[in-house]
């Protein structure tokens, strides 16, 4: 669901942001993670145009960089960006996936939460007791490694902008990661 709502704005994406049980769903999420804010308790934006622009303007667009990319390499001055890259493309290759033709980069947010669905979809349809226990290794080693460490930063950075919606649906991301654990 995160990985779907920080994908690339639309109509679409505008519209599902919007609709009532959504945002309650959202909502209901953060209460089950202790959460104190409602994610409604901001002004949304007024229509797909100013969503769409407030999310270029904030993850994709930007001199030297946006100023909130949503690659994990951004986030981390002292780790080379290829040591990243070339961690993610390892912990993706564990489950024979492949990032060549992906939309985002290794280290994307988007590319992280489909590697960890996609681990989690192993872990739960497999039957081998000791594959389960090294697939939760796994999950666990990479949200340590990897968006339990960059999250953090961008949330701070994304807060202080205060656009409407997505600390809120950061916060929660990174809230569930950490509950993974």
């Amino acid at each position: 669901i995160f990985a779907y709502a920080f994908g690339v704005p639309s109509l679409e994406r505008f519209v599902w942001l919007s609709r009532e049980d959504v945002q309650s769903a959202f909502d209901s999420l953060g209460k089950q993670l202790d959460m104190p804010r409602p994610l409604r308790e901001r002004k949304g934006f007024a229509d797909s145009a100013e969503y769409e622009a407030a999310y270029l303007g904030l993850f994709e667009v930007g001199m030297p960089e946006p100023p909130v990319p949503l690659l994990e390499s951004s986030h981390h001055r002292a780790i080379p960006a290829q040591q990243i890259v070339l961690d993610c493309v390892n912990f993706y290759s564990v489950l024979g996936l492949r990032h060549e033709g992906s939309a985002f980069p290794a280290d994307h947010l988007i590319t992280q939460l489909e590697f960890l669905a996609a681990a989690r979809f192993a872990r739960e349809t497999i039957s081998d007791s000791e594959r389960k226990s090294e697939l939760l290794r796994l999950e666990r080693d990479f949200l340590e490694r990897h968006l339990l460490l960059w999250l953090p930063v961008a949330l701070k950075k994304l807060e202080r902008l205060s656009p409407p919606l997505f600390p809120r649906l950061l916060s929660l991301t990174h809230e569930l990661m950490r509950n993974e654990l």
